[in-house]
């Protein structure tokens, strides 16, 4: 082998040893960079689960506040089967949550876990919708009802106002019949009388007393016999007599005297007499009349010595 052929000998040799060092080299990059791509891979997959977990969870618990603010609106639903569903749905979420945080480093199963609590908390969104719904329904209905009431409360006011002015009105027309029924007296006096029946000037020589009135015309007056009573009551303030009991103005009373008259919704006069038994003093006497319950008149007399 001449000189030459020893250079073009080595020199292939060289390019050789240098072409398999070369693709060692790149075998050696190309594998080094494979494991930095699929480390990326499992770090973009771990992050991208991690931020899914953390999705459900925030969308799990969110749903449960905006759930629990209107569960003290159970009142409203006639029966408690939403509240049921509503609860084995969130358990079951809650089981598949925690399940989910044991198998951190599973992702597969972090996607099977994933995808189904997506479904399950699609489910709990269509309860909470359901329930919502229902509670909007049925809180209009009590709207409804609570102005039907409020109208029917208000009829009732109204009624009753009615009803109260109606009564007012029966009972001032009443008092205006009681009062045009009543029968009015005139003239009325008081006189001493001696043993012979003349006049006596001294009360304390009287032997009797005689009470005087007129009945007026009233023709809106119930007519037929009268029972008028008398009651005069001496300075002391004592009725005389005493003996004659009857009731009126919603008390019961004792009189003088008493006098039965016809009346026939005409002018008549009354005489009432009472004999004295004892000896009367000089001094105011209080004269009052009575008849069908009323006080028809009281006046006060000065009878002197």
């Amino acid at each position: 082998m001449n000189k030459h052929q020893k250079i073009i000998f080595y020199s292939a040799i060289g390019i050789f040893i240098g072409l398999a060092a070369l693709i060692v080299v790149l075998i050696v990059q190309n594998n080094s960079k494979s494991a930095t791509a699929q480390q990326a891979v499992e770090q973009l997959d771990s992050i991208t689960l991690a931020n899914d977990r953390l999705q459900l969870t925030n969308e799990f618990n969110q749903l449960s506040s905006d759930f629990q603010q209107y569960e003290d609106q159970q009142v409203y639903l006639k029966n408690d089967s939403i509240i049921k569903q509503y609860d084995e749905a969130r358990a079951r979420v809650k089981t598949l949550l925690g399940q989910l945080e044991k198998e951190r480093n599973n992702n597969n199963a972090n996607r099977a876990k994933i995808k189904q609590l997506e479904g399950e908390i699609a489910t709990l969104k269509g309860i909470v919708k359901h329930y919502l719904e229902e509670i909007k329904r049925l809180g209009e209905e009590n709207a409804g009802l609570k102005r039907e009431i409020e109208q029917v409360q208000q009829r009732n006011q109204s009624l009753a106002s009615e009803n109260e002015s109606a009564q007012r009105s029966n009972a001032e027309l009443t008092q205006t019949v009681a009062r045009a029924r009543k029968l009015q007296i005139t003239n009325l006096r008081l006189q001493a009388f001696k043993g012979n029946d003349k006049n006596e000037k001294n009360i304390t020589r009287a032997k009797k007393l005689g009470v005087f009135f007129t009945v007026s015309p009233n023709v809106t007056a119930a007519a037929g016999m009268k029972d008028f009573y008398v009651r005069i009551k001496s300075p002391e303030d004592e009725v005389l007599g005493g003996g004659v009991a009857f009731s009126a103005e919603g008390a019961s009373l004792h009189g003088t005297a008493h006098r039965q008259v016809e009346y026939d919704n005409q002018e008549v006069g009354v005489a009432v007499y009472w004999p004295v038994n004892t000896t009367l003093t000089p001094g105011a006497y209080r004269v009052e009349v009575f008849c069908d319950g009323r006080l028809l008149d009281s006046r006060s007399f000065t009878m002197t010595k």
